[in-house]
Order: structure tokens, then C-alpha cells, then sequence
């Protein structure tokens, strides 16, 4: 018998949890400066509701049918329907895409572990006011440069997502997001506060949260519906794999509608952790994916008690990451344990190992021994992040829409109507993946690919 969550708050609490990483509280801020701050956000938050519920509800679709790992979940036994078995392939793509999100974010967690103890002990000093020259020097020395250390905090991440996930679903993930994910919003919660308070952080949330109109076109649309795949896991497996576990009276509507709006108000609140203090001290928005490892400690170190809410700003971000990554890894473990017929334990142990020797460790290289090699005119670490989210997620999201409205036809509905009765809704939505979501994959495929 296949276990299933315990409840709809554990089952809420996890696919949050899934989606609260490096792409609400890392990711999301860097992208909100680099697109001109609130037109960015309000986009942002039209596109998580006209493609990003849709396309959960989707993948809970696939995933709570077939009760299976994702690999599995499009096989024509599990689904009980007659269709090609041509269809795992999409199960393979999507574990693929997740093997090569968690490559390069392990190693991200392996950054933020460095910041939170350099912080502690003192080596990277925030207590009097830093230069811009001084925190490049530091990421260059401690991040670019020092790859035995990097390695060691890496490692020290990956063990504690064993811990968790060799526990499994019921006792490992949901027991650990009970904790996690409150002590997410208190560190969110805390700094928020401090940085809204600063004198001068009114010109900062103005940019943040009032759009210019004028600075909203497709090619805008088309970046944020990519952030949006990101942000909810969309593609990776992720999504097939924690509604395998659902039972069949859960409400996938309600649980879909809360994960979005959950994420939503967490990657909004990362930005006011972020651009009051920015404008306040004078800093440019719009510095990139490097927003917070180089500029943020220079903020920090211009507040009282700066180095206190750059540790709660680090853990936060270190929480976030952990509360995705075991859900990243979970696709991974349930599907060697259910193929391969191995143990928990056995399964966790091998996914871990595995894909630190071959993910991992090349990614931690690419700043080192392995800075000349280059995949598509990247580092690894820069190509495992462009072909698994630019490639593999999206044409997984792609397939799984089709694969929805073409081949489980009116079985997709009637699992939809299990614990939701509003057959008008789910007519809607059934129309709307079956023929509009692919045509929206499709243009922010090409916009990945060849602009």
C-alpha cells in the first residue's frame, strides 16, 4: 500500500515548500531589477494564475492517477488506459530536468553555507561598512576560487538532505516542513521589517511595486512565464511525484490554488527584504544573479545590526533552498525505489552519491580545474542551469499539457472531479491546457532557446 500524506496542511505545507526555493527568494528579486521592478511584478503575479495553476493541476493530474513515481505515471498500466508507451520518455525528461536543477543547487546551498559561516566567524565582517570591491573579492576567494571549501559545505547540504529524505514521505518530508517552513516566514517576516523601516526604503518600494506601464510588452511576458515554470517546479517531476502520494478525495483545485498564491506572496515579500535597502543606501537594482551574494552584504553592513540580519537573511535563503531541494531529489529516490526495488535508504544513498559525483563536483569545477570547458558556450554550472531549465523542463511541461488533453482526455477530468464538483471549472481548465497552455510552452520555448 502506497503511503499518502496525512493530511491536506502537510500535503500544502510540502508543494510550498517545493516551491519556495532559490527561485522565489534568489532568483525572482534579481529578475525584478533587471526588468524595471514592479511591471516585472505585476506580470509576475497575472502569469502564475493564468499558467502556472492550470499546469499544477496538470501534473496533479498525471500523478495522483497513476499513484506512481514520474517515470511510471506515463505508462499505459498505471494511467489504465490504452496509449504508446513512447509516453515514459516525458517520465525520463522530467527526471533528467531535475537531476540537472539539483546539479548546480546543491552547490548554490554550498555558497550560502559559506556566507552564514564566514558571517558567524567573523570573516567576512559586517559590522562597519564594506566596499563593493571588498565583496567581490570575498566571492572570487571564497566562492570562484575555493573549490575544497565549497566541496565541504556542499557536502555537509547533501548529508542533510539524506537525513530527510531517507525517512521518507511521512516521517522525513512532511515532519521537516512542519518546522521548516514556519521558520522560513519568521526569517522572511524579520528582515522584511527591517529593511521596509529604513529611512529612505519608500523610494525603494515604490520601484518594487508601482509598474511603468510602458516598460510591459511580450518579450516581458514571455521571461516572467519562464520564472514562473522555475518558481513552481513545473516540469522537473516534482509536481507528478508529491500527487502520487494524494489520496483521491484530496481537492487538487484548492491545494493547486494555495501553492500558487503561497509562492506568490513569498517571492513578493523577498523583494521588499531587498530593494528598500538598496535605494536607501544608493545601490543599483539591476545587478543580476550576483544581486545578492556582492551587493546585499554591502547593504548589510550600512544597518545597525547588520550582520544579525544578514545571518537571518543567509539562513533564510538556506531554508528555502533545503525545503526545495528534498522535494528536487524526491522524483529521483521514489523512482529507483520503486524500479529498482531497492530500499529507502539504499535508493537515497545512490540518488545523493550519484548525482554529487556527476553533478555536483562538475559544477563546483566549473569555477576551477574545469573553468575552459564549456557545453553550449558555458561553464557547467551555467549550461546545467540553461539546459535543464530552458530545454528539459519546458518541453516536459509541454508534453505533460499534451499528453492531458490529447491522450487522457475525459479520464483527466474525472480525476480533476475527485473532491472538486464544479464541472464548469474544470471544463475551462480542461480547454485551456489542452490547447492554449501548449501554444504559450511553445513561444517561451523558442524565446529560451533563440533569444
Amino acid at each position: 500500500m502506497r503511503h499518502t500524506f496525512s493530511n491536506t496542511l502537510s500535503y500544502i505545507l510540502v508543494t510550498s515548500g517545493a516551491t519556495i526555493g532559490f527561485g522565489a527568494t534568489w532568483r525572482f528579486p534579481y529578475l525584478v531589477g533587471e526588468n524595471g521592478g514592479g511591471a516585472y511584478v505585476l506580470v509576475f503575479i497575472i502569469a502564475m494564475f493564468v499558467i502556472g495553476i492550470p499546469m499544477i493541476l496538470a501534473e496533479n493530474v498525471i500523478g495522483r492517477r497513476a499513484h506512481k513515481n514520474a517515470l511510471d505515471a506515463y505508462d499505459p498500466k498505471y494511467q489504465r488506459k490504452n496509449f504508446s508507451k513512447f509516453w515514459k520518455i516525458v517520465g525520463v525528461m522530467g527526471l533528467l530536468g531535475a537531476y540537472g536543477i539539483i546539479a548546480y543547487y546543491m552547490v548554490l546551498g554550498g555558497w550560502v553555507f559559506t556566507y552564514i559561516f564566514n558571517i558567524i566567524f567573523g570573516n567576512l565582517d559586517l559590522s562597519t561598512e564594506i566596499t563593493k570591491q571588498a565583496t567581490q573579492e570575498f566571492y572570487k576567494e571564497n566562492i570562484e576560487y575555493n573549490p575544497l571549501m565549497i566541496s565541504f559545505y556542499t557536502i555537509i547540504f547533501v548529508a542533510l538532505n539524506y537525513l530527510v529524505l531517507v525517512r521518507g514521505i511521512s516521517d522525513g518530508i512532511e515532519k521537516a516542513m512542519r518546522f521548516l517552513m514556519p521558520l522560513l516566514f519568521i526569517c522572511l517576516i524579520g528582515v522584511v521589517l527591517r529593511n521596509i523601516t529604513l529611512e529612505g526604503a519608500s523610494e525603494g518600494i515604490k520601484f518594487y511595486l508601482y509598474p511603468d506601464f510602458n516598460k510591459i510588452n511580450a518579450g516581458l511576458f514571455i521571461a516572467v512565464l519562464g520564472q514562473v515554470f522555475f518558481a513552481l517546479s513545473l516540469g522537473f517531476a516534482v509536481m507528478i511525484t508529491l500527487s502520487s502520494f494524494l489520496n483521491k478525495q484530496e481537492n487538487m483545485v484548492k491545494t493547486a490554488l494555495l501553492t500558487a498564491t503561497i509562492n506568490t506572496i513569498v517571492a513578493i515579500l523577498a523583494g521588499f527584504m531587498i530593494f528598500p535597502s538598496l535605494f536607501t543606501f544608493g545601490l543599483e537594482p539591476d545587478s543580476g544573479p550576483r544581486l545578492v551574494f556582492e551587493v546585499l552584504p554591502i547593504v548589510f553592513s550600512k544597518m545597525h545590526f547588520g550582520s544579525l540580519v544578514a545571518l537571518t537573511f543567509f539562513t533564510l535563503l538556506l531554508v528555502a533552498a533545503f525545503t526545495t531541494s528534498i522535494t528536487l531529489y524526491e522524483p529521483l529516490v521514489t523512482t529507483m525505489q520503486e524500479k529498482l526495488k531497492l530500499s529507502r535508504k539504499k535508493a537515497t544513498f545512490w540518488v545523493l552519491f550519484v548525482t554529487f559525483l556527476l553533478g555536483n563536483l562538475p559544477c563546483i569545477l566549473a569555477y576551477g580545474s574545469l573553468r575552459e570547458l564549456r557545453i553550449l558556450g558555458k561553464n557547467i554550472f551555467d549550461a546545467f542551469d540553461f539546459i535543464s531549465g530552458n530545454i528539459f523542463f519546458v518541453l516536459t511541461a509541454l508534453l505533460a499539457s499534451i499528453f492531458v488533453g490529447w491522450v487522457l482526455k475525459e479520464d483527466a477530468k474525472k480525476e480533476l472531479s475527485n473532491g472538486f464538483s464544479n464541472k464548469k471549472v474544470i471544463n475551462i481548465w480542461f480547454f485551456y491546457v489542452k490547447f492554449i497552455v501548449p501554444i504559450i510552452i511553445v513561444i517561451i520555448f523558442y524565446n529560451g532557446i533563440f533569444k
